[in-house]
């Protein structure tokens, strides 16, 4: 289906701090839009209170196809006096709607921001969802090129697992406000400070610190009993770990795994499996090995520690053989 222009307006109460590299993505900006959008009334989410006004989904350890309909993915939000911020908003419309029904179960404060912590499908399809409540969308300032890339990929993958019916409300939505470097946003005595980060997990990694309880939302920087994904650099996986662990958190939301985990020693399991896949590779390349034995053996006996563990260890392996033959 060709894809139709529409048109989506930052929302009028958006404001840059003085303090935050931030760029709007123009007064007017293109939603590429793959069916037509319809309302939908669902069955709110479960979710989790983590922490005082912190709440969590805890996605499925699966693929996306038709049964989990994309809910393969943690994500939530965080409430304050004045509004609400969504961060991340699921794997496709329908749990989207899904999550705003749970924030209404909740509060009935604005959802002000809906935040996306990189261009994943299974973190950003649901920001249909929140289309009414005219927040602002918020990214890393490289998600949008990111996305204009992969969009026709990502809606071919989501018909094909789970069927054009369910598929038809789906729109790629670009952000209102970007992040450059880092960004406080206010919810009314709450403040979240927004960092995006280099090259690790993608381009346009970023995470979110809920000051008032020590909540670090990490996205996809963390995984937990679920196998990585390497989209980006495992060398700058591993540096942004390194920095994350200075961050003033008492427990952390992964982008996969339980709704919370203690930090710093929640990333203890990733920073393993990533530094046994680049001790790996550097081992096949310096005995002048192929990508092929590479797949075959790197990190191999990780596999009993992660779900998904075949599907995504052959990736990861050929990402950082790619990545470290130039070193």
């Amino acid at each position: 289906m060709a894809a139709a222009a529409t048109f989506l307006r930052p929302s009028a109460h958006t404001a840059l701090r003085p303090s935050a590299h931030t760029a709007l993505a123009g007064v007017w900006l293109s939603v590429w839009l793959f069916g037509a959008a319809a309302p939908a009334t669902a069955d709110p989410l479960p979710v989790f209170e983590v922490a005082p006004g912190v709440f969590v989904h805890a996605g499925h350890h699966e693929e996306t196809d038709a049964t989990n309909a994309g809910d393969i993915a943690n994500c939530g939000f965080v409430v304050g006096n004045d509004a609400v911020a969504v961060i991340d908003s699921g794997g496709s419309p329908i749990v989207g709607h899904r999550l705003r029904e749970a924030i209404r179960v909740h509060t009935d404060r604005p959802i002000r921001y809906v935040v996306n912590t990189h261009m994943h499908p299974d973190h950003i399809l649901g920001n249909v969802a929140f289309l009414p409540d005219r927040p602002d969308f918020v990214a890393h300032g490289n998600l949008q090129a990111a996305l204009a890339a992969r969009s026709e990929h990502y809606r071919q993958a989501f018909d094909a697992a789970v069927g054009a019916a369910a598929a038809a409300e789906v729109r790629i939505i670009p952000p209102t406000l970007v992040v450059s470097d880092r960004l406080e946003l206010d919810l009314g005595g709450r403040v979240l400070d927004l960092v995006a980060w280099p090259v690790a997990h993608t381009d346009n990694d970023l995470t979110v610190l809920d000051r008032q309880t020590k909540t670090l939302w990490a996205g996809d920087l963390l995984f937990v009993e679920r196998a990585p994904a390497i989209d980006g650099s495992v060398l700058g996986w591993l540096r942004t770990l390194d920095a994350l662990a200075a961050e003033p958190a008492a427990r952390v939301v992964p982008g996969h795994g339980p709704p919370s985990a203690p930090w710093p020693d929640a990333a203890g399991d990733l920073r393993r499996y990533l530094s046994r896949v680049v001790e790996g590779v550097r081992k096949v390349q310096a005995a002048h090995g192929t990508i092929q034995q590479a797949v075959e053996t790197v990190a191999a006996d990780e596999a009993p520690r992660w779900r998904l563990f075949d599907s995504y260890n052959p990736r990861n392996v050929t990402a950082a053989f790619a990545e470290l033959e130039w070193e």
